[in-house]
């Protein structure tokens, strides 16, 4: 056997036997998972929603990356937790990211560096970037092999702290500083992400948020003309413009109820009522109550549901109103507070994705990165929704999901007929990740 090249010369012995280490090993990584996201790629057609949009004015003589390989290498390496453009000069030529590229892992030719990548970011304009969003709510609905009789429509923003002098950057005392306000749009039975819009931070307007949902539900019915249409959110989505529109295009909507005075005074006796019944053995006393109500903005009365409760540090009321008809505990507790899981869909694209890494000067360039991330969530969530149904890898976390199942250690060995991957002899979960490839390839291109 030949004696192996010397590297890391000096090692300690173990049992009596010398420690020798040498750089023979061939092409090993850490990304061995990066093939299972390939196959949601090839089977959705994600990266090409970005791709296709951007005008390429380039002299294609002299092309040596397309821009949906530029794309495709991006949110590869973001679905694999690198989410700076920077990584891919370290990573142009790993050759599990080779591969979900679709690029031979010794051919040569590396991926897109970070130069080829900021030059991609900043070349969109304002309508090639409206041709994205408008392309990512036509691939949310051709997610669906058969048109649903119903969804919602989960809509929300999120802080995005800025450092510099960025463009739509404004100061929000609750953010602590100086941020972007993005939107994020998710169809919450699903947790499919439908927009994620990049604006300033500052709280939108109820003729912002109306004209943002008018483009999303003339989109969606152009799909699907007979699906019925709930929309959710919090307080500050609830504006008479917002309330007009959803009448006039004939959906539902449950949505927060910021309280007034008037309200204030409709639940004393309610609260009065709570505090009068909690005691030593009911420490907590919690009803719901049901009535109608019209401000002075509104066009027309709506049902209005009060939330009522009273602990030990006192007792306080919620709002939210509806044009669903139902039981008003039904209503509050199982339709309203379930858009509690907008939240992890946030987190999940904020911080597993870290699609607040919004450091472009100009708002377009950003914009465009959010579109990336958005790409890559779509990766990880295919990874996640094809999981089996009761298995814990439904309700993980992308963290959970790129540690187990993108993460793993690899040796990629390219033959004259072949690629071969090798993988650990002992892989954790090993099943879980067959069964989750299995159901990815069966999607097909």
């Amino acid at each position: 056997m030949t004696e192996a090249t010397p590297f890391l010369p000096g090692l300690s012995p173990i049992g009596g036997k010398s420690l020798t280490a040498a750089r023979d090993a061939g092409n090993l990584t850490s990304n061995g998972g990066l093939i299972v996201l390939r196959e949601s790629a090839l089977g959705s057609g994600v990266a090409a929603v970005v791709a296709d949009a951007v005008p390429d004015t380039r002299n294609q003589v002299l092309v040596a990356h397309s821009y949906l390989a530029m794309v495709s290498a991006r949110m590869m390496a973001i679905a694999a937790g690198y989410e700076d453009a920077d990584d891919l000069d370290a990573l142009r030529f790993d050759p599990a990211l080779m591969l979900a590229c679709n690029r031979e892992p010794e051919g040569g030719c590396g991926l897109p560096s970070q130069p080829t990548i900021s030059r991609l970011e900043n070349v969109s304009d304002a309508r090639t970037l409206y041709k994205i969003g408008i392309g990512y709510i036509d691939f949310f609905c051709r997610s669906y092999a058969t048109p649903p009789t119903s969804i919602v429509l989960d809509i929300d923003d999120t802080d995005d702290l800025v450092h510099g002098g960025q463009q739509l950057a404004l100061f929000s005392t609750p953010a602590g500083g100086y941020c972007f306000q993005p939107i994020h749009i998710f169809e919450g039975n699903s947790g499919k992400p439908i927009l994620s819009l990049l604006r300033p931070g500052k709280r939108p307007s109820g003729e912002e948020i109306a004209r943002v949902l008018r483009h999303v539900i003339h989109r969606i019915r152009r799909h699907w003309p007979n699906v019925h249409i709930l929309v959710r959110g919090d307080s500050h989505y609830c504006a008479p413009e917002v309330l007009n529109l959803l009448r006039q295009k004939r959906c539902h909507y449950i949505l927060g109820l910021a309280i007034n005075c008037k309200l204030d005074a409709i639940a004393k006796p309610w609260r009065e009522q709570c505090e009068v019944r909690r005691g030593p053995g009911r420490p907590k006393v919690r009803r719901i109550h049901q009535c109608t109500y019209r401000a002075g903005s509104w066009a027309s009365e709506e049902i209005v549901i009060a939330r009522v409760e009273a602990t030990e540090m006192g007792s306080d009321a919620r709002f939210i109103v509806t044009n669903l008809t139902g039981r008003a505990k039904v209503l509050y507790e199982k339709v309203y507070c379930a858009r509690g899981r907008m939240e992890n869909l946030i987190k999940d694209m904020k911080l597993y994705t870290r699609s607040d890494k919004t450091a472009c000067s100009r708002w377009q360039a950003n914009q465009f990165r959010l579109f990336l991330h958005m790409g890559a969530y779509w990766l990880l969530h295919s990874v996640r929704m094809a999981a089996p149904k009761r298995s814990r890898w439904r309700g993980a976390t992308f963290a959970t999901i790129r540690a187990v199942f993108v993460k793993i250690a690899c040796r990629i060995e390219e033959l004259k007929t072949k690629i071969k991957l090798s993988f650990p002899a002992h892989l954790p979960h090993a099943d879980a990740l067959a069964t989750i490839t299995a159901r990815l390839c069966a999607q097909g291109p």
